[in-house]
């Protein structure tokens, strides 16, 4: 019957099905801008009501929290239960759980729910401190003469700390969505939340880029409250101040706003926080967003930020003066402001003996002058300069490159490139297969590329020396911006040799000398020189010798140490 069939339809046209296809289709708005864009004859006042017409019908659209913002809570419970329901659209939002119950007062039950989120919550503690209490002890007898059913319930049934009374949807909404618990009572015109936040986050654990041998081994988490309290843990001070600041429209994220107001300067802590409270973005997630939200010059090719993940480096910049940024969902820090020396430090440079830092920031320095400069060097020298190096190196260096097809920039170009694609690929794979990739990529790539003749040997030396100088940049931002910077320096090198270099050098020196962080020079304290009083800068001398916070802050404590911090040496 079956191969009947197949002959008949091979034999027989039949009119296809008709399969409608998927199309994402425009929106009425996106449809309604996209003709407003064609109509090129509309006067300005006819967008202008377009426009309008727009928005209302944007508002109307379902976001009814966005045009409700500020509704008082009504008296009546059903109306608030109808309420929530639609804003939070139950039953359609599964994770959105409301308990309707009964509160005994004074021999009287009133109708009562609560509203919260599951998996956000912590169910025990809304078990034990708001469930039960207003549940089972509101039937005990309880002596008081409160009348006012909203105090009676704040002063004697809800025993949990963190609780507020508020009066709109909104503000109940707020702290719904973050982890809170709202308690709607029949018969009053505000409702209570309580801080019951219980979801899963990550623990206190060693930091994963800023890692030193010497000095706490602490990183910061996702979760705000846990990163202030680490900041607190060390700086035990009441004058330490964190402001609540909420960024995103719609994610309202909540950042905290760290500064010791008896050091920070006033006029920097205003800056700082008007530039926070004026991002107008529907949704920020991590710091690194809010980074290039904040900063002075976005084209710029270091960072004008400090970004950390170590709270006891947040701390000592604190005490310098500085401000920081924490925010929920992000371990890592941003501290203003920030100048080309700050960006150079590591914490380990206070946790060990002046002499072993200043070694190490002469390494650092080295590498960084490597990991900018060597390739490009090596362009020019090898195109333009052949007299600046010995004549058997540069012998070996031509005897090396003679099977290689490929002028020097372009086996340069090839090898570079072939590194940051190792790097990052490196980075991208999961699990201990990342080093394993990056070391056993670049052994195995660099000697197949030495036998192709594809590259010189000395070549790969320099690309090496190059990568590894990369790392011992301490600031992963600042490292990004240098590795950016010399391929510039490898095109520089290979038109104009050390000329082209020296331009480049000349011309990046006036930009980062023009260049502000939140009205700090970048360049601070050589352009323009400061006061010499606080000796750390390019090399630091011994910390009983660090008397004085950095001037260019204008802090409101200059002096950080007494001229004789160790008491015992005073005769």
């Amino acid at each position: 019957m079956n191969i009947k069939k197949a002959i008949i339809n091979l034999l027989i046209f039949q009119e296809p099905e008709k399969i409608e296809n998927y199309i994402l289709k425009e929106t009425e708005e996106e449809q309604l801008q996209s003709n407003a864009k064609k109509d090129t004859n509309e006067n300005v006042t006819k967008n202008k009501k377009n426009k309008r017409k727009s928005n209302n019908s944007e508002n109307s659209d379902g976001n009814d929290r966005e045009a409700n913002k500020g509704v008082k809570i009504s008296n009546d419970i059903s109306k608030s239960l109808e309420y929530m329901k639609k804003v939070y659209s139950i039953p359609i939002n599964g994770d959105v759980i409301i308990r309707e119950f009964n509160v005994i007062i004074k021999d009287k039950a009133i109708e009562a729910f609560a509203i919260f989120i599951d998996g956000m919550i912590d169910k025990k503690v809304i078990n034990e401190a708001i469930l039960k209490p207003l549940m089972l002890l509101s039937t005990f007898d309880i002596k008081s003469n409160e009348k006012d059913i909203g105090n009676y319930i704040k002063d004697h049934l809800l025993p949990q700390t963190q609780l507020k009374v508020v009066r709109t949807y909104e503000s109940v909404i707020d702290e719904v969505n973050f982890g809170g618990c709202g308690i709607f009572i029949d018969g009053i015109d505000l409702a209570f939340t309580a801080d019951v936040k219980g979801w899963e986050h990550r623990s206190v654990e060693r930091p994963n880029v800023e890692l030193i041998i010497r000095g706490p081994q602490e990183g910061f988490t996702e979760v705000l409250r846990i990163n202030t309290a680490l900041i607190r843990k060390i700086i035990k001070n009441e004058n330490l101040i964190v402001e609540n600041i909420t960024v995103g429209k719609k994610s309202k994220t909540p950042c905290g706003l760290l500064y010791i107001k008896d050091i920070a300067n006033d006029a920097l802590v205003n800056q700082v926080r008007k530039r926070l409270k004026s991002i107008k973005v529907d949704y920020i997630q991590d710091s690194g967003e809010l980074e290039q939200y904040l900063e002075d010059n976005t084209f710029l090719n270091v960072p004008q930020i400090i970004d950390t993940e170590r709270p006891d480096k947040v701390a000592m910049l604190l005490t310098e003066g500085k401000i920081a940024i924490l925010m929920n969902g992000t371990p890592i820090a941003l501290v203003m402001p920030s100048n080309l020396i700050e960006l150079i430090k590591s914490p380990e440079d206070a946790y060990i003996r002046y002499p072993y830092a200043n070694f190490l920031r002469i390494i650092r320095l080295l590498g960084m002058f490597f990991t900018l400069l060597l390739p490009g060097l090596y362009i020019a020298i090898t195109n333009y300069h052949h007299e600046m190096i010995p004549t058997d190196l540069m012998l070996a260096i031509e005897a090396s490159r003679e099977k290689v097809p490929f002028p020097s920039i372009i086996e340069l170009l090839i090898l570079e490139v072939s590194f940051e694609l190792i790097r990052e690929a490196g980075i991208r794979v999961p699990g201990p297969i990342g080093p394993t990739l990056g070391i056993i990529g670049a052994l195995i790539l660099g000697q197949a590329a030495v036998a192709a003749n594809i590259v010189s040997p000395i070549l790969i030396i320099i690309v090496a020396v190059t990568g590894i100088g990369s790392f011992a940049v301490p600031s992963f931002s600042l490292g990004f911006g240098i590795r950016v910077s010399r391929f510039v320096f490898i095109l520089l090198g290979a038109m104009a040799g050390f000329l082209g270099i020296a331009t480049g050098l000349f011309i990046n020196g006036l930009w980062l000398a023009a260049a502000k962080s939140f009205g700090i020079p970048f360049m601070v304290p050589f352009a323009p020189k400061v006061s010499k009083k606080n000796p750390d800068f390019i090399l630091r001398k011994a910390i009983w010798r660090q008397e004085w916070r950095p001037d260019y802050l204008n802090v409101k404590r200059e002096r950080n140490q007494p001229h004789i911090s160790r008491g015992w040496v005073k005769k």
